[in-house]
């Protein structure tokens, strides 16, 4: 996939990540929370969050660094910045920069931020070895950047559950192998290969867990077509029958995750702290 392909992408989706900000927000917030609390960053720091989507990981920075600090808010396309700037205006922040910047590209000087938050974007970047060089370059000597990248896809039944049903069907392409995905990073020891070879030191690497809440079946098939283009694109050659077999077929395979009239489906996230060298 293209840059610009992959842009497009991401634009098809924005709206319905800004619609479902805050379903996402509540099971994913001990994860940002964590990475904040790795990263511990200080009054006066300057943070740089990538991949920000709605912002929120970086808003929770924004108050340990306080007034005397800056918070540079960046995403890959212009309408989630929007998104992320919308929601700083909800929570009345007015010191926050917000830049599309592209992380394998970074329109920053050498050495010029403290810290770097990621939370699930590395593994999307077309190269995620650039995408870390690009990183350990912004970051000043002893800087830290704290990211994470989701496990493999049999740890995260919440979303490859789906993408393996439409792709045993055909309705969408096998991925290329090492082709940007949520899933691509999930080798630990590639993961510590990436950041060691960006020149950065590993601090910490641990798994944590997600879990997936869902307060029934439909909520979960419309969350899912509103936040991955793949399966909403799986779902456009099919006539109402086909549909309706497909959600038949994807309903069975999370039974298991029933949970009275919704679905409990766990998942795992790396978290990595790493640092520039002094």
């Amino acid at each position: 996939m293209t840059t610009d392909e992959q842009r497009e992408s991401w634009r098809s989706v924005a709206e319905g990540w800004e619609r479902r900000r805050e379903g996402i927000w509540a099971i994913t917030q001990p994860v940002s929370e964590r990475l904040v609390e790795l990263l511990a960053p200080r009054s006066g720091d300057t943070v740089l969050e990538l991949a920000a989507g709605s912002g929120d990981t970086g808003y929770l920075a924004a108050e340990r660094i306080g007034p005397a600090g800056r918070l540079v808010t960046s995403d890959f396309v212009p309408e989630i910045v929007d998104s992320a700037r919308r929601r700083a205006a909800e929570l009345e922040l007015d010191t926050v920069e917000f830049r599309v910047l592209d992380m394998q590209a970074l329109d920053l000087a050498d050495e010029s931020v403290d810290g770097v938050l990621c939370r699930w974007g590395y593994m999307l970047a077309g190269d995620p070895a650039v995408a870390l060089a690009e990183t350990r370059r912004v970051l000043r000597r002893g800087g830290r950047v704290a990211f994470a990248v989701w496990g493999t896809p049999e740890e995260n039944p919440w979303s490859s559950t789906a993408g393996r049903l439409v792709a045993e069907r055909g309705l969408v392409p096998p991925p290329a192998p090492d082709a940007p995905g949520p899933f691509r990073l999930g080798d630990r020891t590639r993961v510590d290969a990436l950041v060691v070879g960006a020149g950065l030191e590993i601090v910490a690497h641990e798994d944590f867990p997600v879990t997936f809440r869902e307060t029934s079946f439909d909520d979960y098939w419309e969350s899912t077509r509103d936040l991955s283009r793949a399966f909403r694109t799986a779902l456009e050659p099919l006539d109402d029958a086909g549909v309706a077999a497909l959600r038949s077929e994807l309903a069975a395979r999370l039974g298991p995750f029933r949970d009275g009239a919704g679905l409990t489906i766990p998942g795992l996230t790396q978290i990595v702290l790493a640092r520039r060298p002094t």
